[in-house]
């Protein structure tokens, strides 16, 4: 038996808000597959199309990995933020309700809270990993085969017991957990997850994916203006978690960007305001 008193938690939601872009019509680049959804040719990222001058070629190198048929397939990823639109039409196929649940209200509806269009976090993040191809919406997920869920943890006021409810969703069966929040940002707050997050990361690494243990990836933090470090944030600084920091279209790191030792990779987002943002899915079965 054991008891505790919860106590709020303020957890907030690693996005960066878009300001202006400067437009960039894709140039012709026609190495590896194509794809006919709307913005694929706007994915600098996956297939670098970018004509401005002086910037380096950059991508993720995806495209070969593709051509050999990896695309993700059988691997089952799910989201922990604000929820999901699973009936977006770039997210429907993809969605799976097995690794899905609203931990704010006990229920397996994990849409988020369409009245606050804050709530979108979840649904972007989402449609980074899985958004649907060659269905003519909005663009392609970078494991475009895999299945994503939505955990809902942050539509609402959280506790640790929502926390460990969140991480310890469904262990048996998600691979991935993705978290793209955490304490606050602000160069003054140092804190680690609570026991029961702590319990159920630390089970789902030894008992999830069948015994080879579930993977937990965390985004390292926005604060690099308030002069935060990720190793202050006790979840992307746990033994536990895979943390990733952000790299602008120049191959550096952003404006907002964190500096620590946790830091295991990095992926292209956004870096200064002009900078070209990155493609998904939004509420409203919008692109953006």
């Amino acid at each position: 038996m054991w008891a505790a008193q919860q106590e709020r938690l303020q957890r907030d939601k690693r996005n960066i808000i878009r300001i202006y872009d400067v437009p960039d019509e894709p140039s012709e680049y026609v190495d590896g597959p194509e794809f006919n959804d709307e913005l694929w040719q706007h994915e600098w990222y996956l297939k670098d199309t970018r004509s401005l001058p002086g910037l380096p070629k950059l991508d993720l190198n995806v495209l070969p990995v593709y051509e050999k048929g990896i695309t993700g397939r059988g691997v089952r990823v799910a989201v922990l933020d604000d929820g999901v639109e699973y009936t977006h039409e770039d997210l429907a196929e993809n969605y799976d309700p097995d690794i899905s649940w609203d931990c704010n209200h006990d229920t397996p509806d994990a849409r988020p809270n369409f009245q606050d269009h804050v709530n979108s976090h979840g649904t972007r993040c989402a449609g980074e990993i899985a958004m649907v191809a060659n269905n003519r919406k909005c663009g392609v997920g970078i494991a475009f085969g895999a299945k994503v869920g939505g955990i809902k943890l942050l539509g609402g006021h959280v506790y640790d017991l929502i926390e460990g409810m969140a991480l310890g969703f469904a262990y048996d069966k998600v691979d991935i957990y993705s978290s793209s929040w955490g304490p606050t940002d602000d160069g003054k707050t140092v804190e680690r997850p609570g026991i029961l997050a702590r319990e159920a990361i630390a089970r789902g690494v030894r008992r999830g994916r069948n015994g080879k243990g579930a993977i937990f990836v965390w985004a390292s933090g926005n604060g690099g203006t308030r002069g935060d470090n990720c190793n202050c944030d006790g979840y992307a600084g746990s033994i536990y978690t895979i943390t990733v920091g952000s790299a602008s279209q120049h191959g550096t790191k952003p404006w907002y960007g964190e500096v620590c030792s946790s830091i295991l990779t990095v992926t292209y987002s956004s870096g200064a305001y002009e900078d070209q943002m990155i493609t998904t899915t939004d509420v409203g079965n919008k692109c953006t």
